[in-house]
């Protein structure tokens, strides 16, 4: 039977051109020795220090140039020097140590810590295809486990374009699970700004009481890493964001109040306020 009828005709005339050849492939070796080449000094010929820690990240400048149009108009000035020394002050030594190793082996690791480091650094050196990653591995990883990670990195990078659209998808994610998020350990590690932020927000869906709880659990770790604070200040900033009328008054009386922190005012003006609810429920909320 004719060979024809099984093989396309263009495979045919390459096998019988060029029967002896074979292509082999070596990616990731090659990857590999990328990879290693970036940890040998004296391989390269571009130093770049970067953060604030001025942290030493190496590189090849022939491989970068050839991989982003910015990093070859910053690299091939006129400076008459061998070896260059760059400050970078944009990104985080983690960040930006992923980014040359993405340039030079074309892999790279993304995980939540530094996820929206390196998209913005994508974007910032002109790397599309790995800010197009970046963004598409944020859609499917935000959970519960990476989402204050996430929100703890953008605030780093929050002045970038690429930050500010996928911040609000993340607040989203909060708002749908509020009250697994709000007993999360990781939710004290976040800026005071971005949990005021959070606890203010009318699409959050957890309990008034749970609230109160993530705040003084930021609080107080707060207090842990700062000298001589004043726990009952710290709590203060929160107070405006939590509805404490809607926090049963046993609670109240038994978990809140006994704390001291809530000043009490609020906690009478709470308890008036579910009185009165008993008896009259269509009088007005009074002012905490």
């Amino acid at each position: 039977m004719p060979e024809s009828l099984f093989y396309p005709a263009s495979y045919i005339v390459m096998a019988e051109a060029e029967p002896d050849l074979s292509t082999f492939e070596n990616k990731t070796g090659l990857a590999e020795d990328m990879k290693f080449l970036a940890s040998m000094p004296e391989l390269c010929d571009v130093t770049f220090l970067v953060g604030d820690t001025r942290e030493p990240v190496c590189a090849v400048k022939a491989v970068l140039a050839a991989r982003s149009r910015v990093f070859h108009k910053m690299l091939y000035q006129p400076t008459g020097q061998q070896h260059q020394t760059l400050i970078i002050e944009e990104f985080e030594p983690d960040v930006f140590r992923q980014l040359i190793e993405y340039i030079h082996t074309g892999c790279v690791t993304l995980q939540p810590r530094t996820l929206l480091g390196v998209m913005n650094a994508a974007d910032y050196y002109g790397l599309d295809e790995l800010r197009r990653a970046c963004a598409g591995f944020v859609q499917c990883c935000i959970n519960v486990d990476t989402v204050c990670a996430l929100l703890a990195s953008a605030e780093r990078y929050i002045q970038y374009k690429c930050t500010k659209s996928l911040v609000q998808k993340v607040l989203e994610f909060v708002d749908e699970h509020g009250n697994e998020v709000l007993n999360l350990g990781s939710f004290t590690l976040l800026p005071q700004h971005v949990v005021r932020l959070i606890l203010a927000r009318d699409e959050l869906q957890a309990d008034e009481f749970t609230k109160f709880q993530a705040a003084l659990m930021w609080g107080k770790k707060y207090c842990d890493n700062n000298p001589n604070p004043n726990l009952k200040e710290v709590i203060g900033n929160f107070l405006e964001y939590i509805q404490f009328h809607k926090i049963p008054a046993n609670v109240l009386m038994r978990e809140v109040h006994p704390l001291g922190l809530v000043p009490y005012h609020i906690i009478m003006n709470a308890l008036a306020y579910q009185t009165q609810q008993v008896s009259t429920p269509e009088n007005c909320l009074p002012i905490e």
